[in-house]
């Protein structure tokens, strides 16, 4: 039934995207025309209409390829929609290719440009509310995917645990197969029963997770999910050190996997990611900088030192650089290895304004400039507590493997000031290893209309920070 489903799906899918293309062509046509310029003379919208249906193929094509007609029930809504934006974005070049090829000059090259965004917000309006009706939907036990689970041990109890905490998922749990009888649920056998139970229950995918100690099973489960003709997923013994997308490399017939894929290792990744810090980098600079300059008067007219606070942090690839701050406290000797705290007594008057509404923080607008800083990231640290956590916090030194951020995934979600740093930990090596651009902007609007609004209410809960300044 699942499968009549899907197919259903999929060519729903497919009819309202041709629709969704019409109505975008019909839209940007008279954005052109309509608005832009009321009394140029254009070709009548019938031309672009007929264009349109020279796209339809080109269009599903890519979709296709980019697996958006396959099942999203476990996608993340923000990978499809840098699918749609990267289908797209080909299906755009492609068509200002053919115009400029065929030399059609009749057809606007801005209607296509403007089509591009107008087609790519509404494909993702209809994908997030198809995805909301579906989830409903599973909630209340409709559209539900059965599955049977192979194994009772840590491996088997761990994914029905995801599965009860995730019923938009849409699985529903049949019952398990083991030679054991302490798991959840109904036993439905033995390993040696699985292809019998199989034949009985026809149920859509079988869960292999078996834990290391019955391994000797797994050859005799897949084969008899393959006589059956039954789908089956297997959690490997080793799940917990596997990334979310590993990068699976081959050496003969053995597939070796990188349990630490860093997208941002690719140089396309790593080389946009970097324009974005230069040009909002500059941009943030120009328009912080009576703010810069006004702050620097007032911290050399109300106390002795320097205007600029400079402290050495441990950035990309364990390498040191000194990171800028305005100066919020007197001097020192606590600079390197001393505890912030919210009514510290070293932080002037002054200090304790510019904290509380993060304008201490804008110079480091000239680490993210210089390199040595991104716009998003880990937070970098102090050498002092790197050498404690790293011995005491799991995956700590993997945050150092990208650039250190002025805001990241972790303090955008909450985890900022005196917070548990291994939840810290687990938002950074999530970013890391799911990094997309999408994600860097997201992230940057959070913190533009979140966090800036709430940092008097984050500074008056924080007691205390693992920085000397308490970061952004």
């Amino acid at each position: 039934m699942i499968k009549e489903n899907q197919n259903l799906l999929n060519k729903f899918n497919a009819i309202s995207d041709i629709i969704i293309l019409f109505i975008s062509m019909t839209l940007a046509y008279l954005i052109r025309f309509y608005i832009f310029s009321p009394d140029t003379y254009y070709i009548t919208l019938a031309t672009y209409i007929k264009f349109s249906i020279i796209i339809i193929p080109i269009n599903l094509i890519l979709f296709n390829f980019f697996n958006l007609y396959h099942s999203f029930r476990t996608r993340s809504f923000v990978k499809e929609c840098g699918a749609i934006i990267k289908s797209n974005t080909i299906l755009t070049a492609i068509l200002l290719s053919l115009l400029f090829v065929l030399k059609l000059v009749h057809i606007s090259r801005l209607v296509i440009i403007i089509f591009y965004f107008v087609n790519i917000v509404l494909i993702m309006m209809k994908r997030f509310i198809l995805r909301k009706i579906l989830s409903r939907m599973r909630t209340k036990g409709l559209n539900l995917k059965h599955i049977i689970i192979v194994g009772a041990g840590e491996v088997a109890n761990e994914y029905l645990e995801v599965l009860n905490s995730n019923k938009g998922f849409g699985y529903n749990y049949s019952g398990y197969i083991s030679d054991t009888s302490n798991f959840q649920g109904k036993k439905l056998g033995n390993y040696s029963d699985l292809y019998n139970v199989l034949n009985e229950f026809k149920p859509d995918e079988v869960i292999c997770a078996l834990d290391l100690s019955d391994a000797k099973h797994l050859e005799n489960i897949v084969s008899d999910c393959e006589k059956s003709g039954t789908k089956i997923s297997i959690i490997p013994f080793c799940y917990k050190y596997i990334p979310s997308q590993p990068y699976i490399d081959q050496l003969g017939n053995i597939p070796l996997i990188n349990i630490r894929r860093i997208p941002l290792d690719n140089l396309g990744n790593a080389f946009i990611k970097r324009i974005m810090d230069i040009l909002c980098s500059l941009f943030l600079i120009l328009c912080t900088s009576p703010i810069m300059l006004i702050t620097a008067i007032i911290i050399k007219l109300t106390s002795k030192g320097p205007i600029i606070f400079k402290q050495k942090r441990v950035g990309l690839n364990k390498n040191l650089f000194v990171m800028y701050k305005f100066r919020s406290m007197n001097i020192n000797s606590q600079e390197e290895t001393g505890w912030s705290t919210n009514n510290d007594p070293r932080k002037t008057k002054f200090g304790s304004f510019i904290r509380k509404f993060s304008i201490d923080e804008l110079p480091q607008f000239f680490n993210v400039l210089k390199g040595d800083m991104s716009l998003v990231g880990p937070r970098p640290e102090l050498p002092h507590f790197v050498k404690n956590f790293k011995n005491e916090i799991p995956l700590y030194m993997v945050k150092h493997q990208v650039k250190p951020g002025i805001t990241g995934l972790a303090q955008v979600n909450g985890y900022r000031g005196d917070t548990s740093i291994k939840k810290r930990i687990e938002f950074d090596i999530h970013y890391i290893e799911n990094w997309n651009i999408l994600m860097d902007i997201s992230i940057l609007f959070k913190t533009a209309f979140k966090g800036f609004r709430n940092s008097e209410k984050i500074m008056t809960n924080n007691h205390k920070s693992t920085n000397n300044e308490v970061n952004l």
